[in-house]
């Protein structure tokens, strides 16, 4: 047996581990978590909190540079991993979906990455770091989040630990790198305005 093979069993039982531990309470919680517009009042909310400290003038290029994060990001989990690992997700693999308790629906086929860990990760990272030289703890909390959104996706049965894992990585590098850009242009923009 291979040590991908080991890895690859390894991330299964931590799977089953994490997923049978479920009750109707939680089911609600997590469900709600990895829901599409459950997070629109902490968006609503960090839009407010960016207006009040970097000001109105900066908005359009945050939001431009948010939108690029997660599109990146999102894009990135399916055409450069789901579509090319073609790993199963947990409830579409024959030998463990009898086990898995699902909560809704299975989505797609494939899970490796897990785009919602990783456009979690990539708004969290960008976001938290703009955010850090004004309110430090923002960013801690807003990887709080986002492990939670991951942590409901084993939860659900749709990813596996790994799943989650990579794709918080994937998000991690890909928001970095838009506030790495971010920074880049909008220090370049006020040397050019002086």
């Amino acid at each position: 047996m291979s040590i991908f093979d080991t890895l690859v069993g390894f991330d299964k039982k931590l799977f089953l581990f994490f997923n049978e531990h479920h009750n109707e309470f939680f089911d609600i919680v997590m469900l709600f978590a990895s829901g599409k517009w459950s997070w629109l009042p902490l968006y609503i909310i960090l839009l407010i909190i960016i207006i009040k400290k970097l000001g109105w003038k900066p908005l359009p290029a945050v939001l431009i540079a948010i939108a690029a994060a997660v599109t990146l990001s999102d894009q990135a989990s399916v055409h450069l991993f789901k579509n090319v690992f073609l790993r199963y997700r947990p409830c579409h693999n024959v030998e463990i979906q009898h086990l898995v308790h699902l909560v809704k629906g299975c989505g797609g086929k494939y899970g490796f990455v897990s785009s919602h860990a990783s456009n979690s990760f990539a708004l969290a990272t960008f976001v938290g770091f703009i955010l850090y030289d004004k309110i430090r703890f923002v960013l801690p909390l807003l990887w709080l989040w986002a492990l939670v959104v991951g942590y409901s996706r084993i939860y659900n049965g749709v990813h596996y630990p790994a799943d989650i894992v990579c794709g918080s990585a994937l998000g991690f590098i890909v928001g970095y790198a838009v506030y790495k850009a971010f920074y880049y242009f909008d220090n370049r923009s006020k040397m050019i305005n002086e």
